[in-house]
């Protein structure tokens, strides 16, 4: 049975859909929980506390422990404030969620700078601007729990949603540091790929596929990345009772000698360079590094 015992959460985005089943979950699990929802429309416009507060109203009638918070996760002093609240409260921090996220999609073309910045800031930088917040505090503890939320638009791409996919792939480079950097203080990072039937997949959605995408349906991925025995930089994807895991792989790929490094030779060997035999999920940058090294040492002792 997986517990949330004397742990304090912190759950971003959670006054409504994916947030709020997750915060409503780790508090019947025994968890603490802080409730953030900034309470603004799907495009970020507006703020409000009452989406927050009413999750806080159902902990509570359940008989848990929750506090309401509106900070904007791209406001450092808010979110700081926000962890700060926590301990002065609970004592600690243990998990935190970044689910918080808005909306504006439009084609590339059309797309102006500013709806491109901002759904890059509350996303990536937002979700950075939280996980430093905690970081300190799960470092000083020697544990913490980190979930980061992606999607299959930045994993895969999304017509439309060049900024949001370009941010969703960004928490999946954060969260591959982090968990490097969290590895010795048993802080452990994670990325959830969520399909779900919430107001920010409300005109995306086919009817047909809403009602089977409830959010509930994608907590237990949360609940078990957040866990004292949960795994560290894995990409997991959870929707529909579905649940499979994403990874970058990288070809073995070909080493060319000096005299062979042109465009011309790298058409005529794409297929050498794409076969899957061989290929490696790298753990960090400095594996690829050292694998392009290693092969070019034996190339060129071969060709002396």
């Amino acid at each position: 049975m997986i517990t949330f015992d004397e742990q304090v959460a912190i759950v971003t985005g959670a006054g409504q859909g994916l947030g709020r089943s997750h915060a409503l979950e780790l508090a019947a699990r025994g968890a603490r929980v802080v409730v953030n929802d900034l309470g603004g429309a799907r495009d970020g416009t507006g703020s409000s506390l009452s989406a927050a507060e009413s999750v806080v109203a159902e902990i509570e009638a359940a008989g848990g422990e929750a506090m309401a918070n509106g900070a904007d996760v791209t406001d450092r002093d808010a979110v700081n404030e926000m962890v700060q609240g926590a301990i002065d409260a609970w004592g600690r921090v243990d998990v935190l969620v970044n689910n918080a996220g808005i909306l504006r999609d439009k084609s590339f073309a059309n797309m102006d700078g500013a709806d491109f910045d901002l759904v890059v800031k509350v996303h990536l930088t937002g979700t950075a601007i939280c996980t430093k917040a905690v970081w300190g505090p799960m470092r000083d503890a020697g544990y913490g729990r980190i979930v980061v939320t992606t999607s299959s638009s930045g994993l895969y791409g999304n017509f439309g949603q060049s900024n949001y996919g370009a941010a969703k792939l960004g928490v999946v480079g954060l969260m591959n540091t982090l968990r490097a950097e969290g590895a010795k203080y048993d802080i452990r990072v994670n990325a959830l790929a969520p399909v779900a039937a919430t107001r920010m997949t409300e005109d995306i959605l086919p009817d047909e596929a809403k009602a089977l995408l409830n959010p509930e349906e994608v907590t237990p991925g949360v609940v078990f990345l957040v866990s004292k025995e949960a795994p560290s930089g894995m990409i997991l994807a959870a929707g529909a009772g579905g649940f499979a895991a994403a990874k970058i792989y990288e070809t073995q790929g070909i080493w060319l000698a000096p005299d062979e490094r042109t465009p011309e030779t790298i058409a005529a060997r794409i297929d050498d360079i794409l076969d899957a035999e061989g290929q490696q999920e790298y753990k960090s940058g400095s594996e690829q590094s050292m694998k392009f090294v290693t092969e070019a040492m034996q190339g060129m002792t071969g060709i002396n």
